[in-house]
């Protein structure tokens, strides 16, 4: 049973300007796992972009609740690349409210634009 659908999109210019103005943005935004590659080098702002839209598509799913934070989302890749959800605090509690067992998640950025869905099921 799908419990909540959320969908966002982020402009990646829009998105690293917001990065280069405000420095600790990044660590309010992303665990210290999500802004690195798997190699160890740093992901690039297209992909953080796409990241940030799946934080804001989940808080969607969950009914855009007050308090979560953003560091209570983690957006993983499995070594095929496949995205998923891990999640804990605040954003676990809402889900555990919901009955929300399982996680869906697309990312997606080209031609200036990040996207993510975020199917959130019971």
């Amino acid at each position: 049973m799908i419990v909540g659908v959320g969908i966002d999109v982020a402009e990646i210019d829009r998105f690293a300007a917001a990065l280069d103005r405000t420095p600790a943005l990044a660590d309010r935004l992303f665990v210290p796992a999500e802004l690195l590659l798997p190699g160890g080098g740093r992901r690039g702002v297209a992909s953080l972009a796409a990241r940030f839209a799946a934080k804001e598509a989940l808080a969607k799913a969950l009914g855009a609740p007050g308090g979560l934070l953003w560091t209570d989302a983690e957006v993983v890749a499995a070594d095929n690349g496949r995205p998923s959800l891990r999640v804990r605090g605040t954003v676990a509690a809402r889900a555990a409210e919901l009955g929300v067992r399982h996680w869906h998640v697309s990312l997606s950025h080209d031609a200036g634009v990040a996207s993510a869905v975020v199917i959130a099921e019971g």
